[in-house]
């Protein structure tokens, strides 16, 4: 694998910010809407846009959740290894709330479907809308899109995209990941 880093801390910073205020514009007031962050790599990006749509919003009340959606999976009972769920961190109910659910690449649409399928645990959404770092919007298989993105990217199937996280990983980026494939 080759990599190329897409997108350096800087650039990142501005399409988080973007998001947020994208997100306050089309929210009034946040009284009746919740932020969930995808386990495990969604859930940076979340924490981060709740914190700053608090701060833009001047409501520092938004409730924040984590989900994890390996038992809601369409393959995990295809895996020869043994799956490690992260937790669970929704400590309100989503009944009539509009949800935010975050994640930091869109690909398939395969998660975000698990996710819709374990937010069903929670109660039923008033409404969902999806917001992504990263749209891979030509890969789709199921007919799922991001409400907010922060940037859309064209790749080939065979290639990987990767967003490092500070908190994880001790750098913000995008990456990359070209695989050479011989024919």
């Amino acid at each position: 694998m080759e990599p190329r880093k897409m997108i350096d801390a800087d650039r990142m910073a501005v399409m988080i910010q973007r998001l947020a205020y994208q997100l306050v514009e089309n929210y009034d007031n946040f009284n009746d809407v919740v932020v969930i962050g995808l386990q495990p790599r969604g859930t940076v990006l979340a924490k981060r846009l709740h914190t700053l749509i608090q701060e833009i919003a001047g409501n520092t009340s938004i409730p924040f959740g984590e989900l994890d959606v390996t038992f809601y999976r369409d393959d995990f009972r295809r895996s020869e290894e043994p799956l490690t769920p992260n937790t669970n961190s929704i400590e309100f109910l989503i009944e009539n709330k509009k949800v935010i659910l975050v994640d930091d690449v869109l690909y398939t649409g395969r998660s975000i479907r698990a996710a819709l399928d374990a937010l069903t645990a929670y109660g039923r959404p008033a409404k969902v809308e999806l917001a992504v770092l990263i749209d891979r919007r030509y890969a789709r298989e199921l007919p799922i899109e991001p409400d907010y993105t922060g940037e859309a990217v064209d790749t080939r199937a065979h290639d990987k995209v990767k967003v490092q996280w500070s908190e994880k990983d001790n750098e913000d980026c995008v990456w990359l990941l070209t695989v050479d494939v011989k024919k």
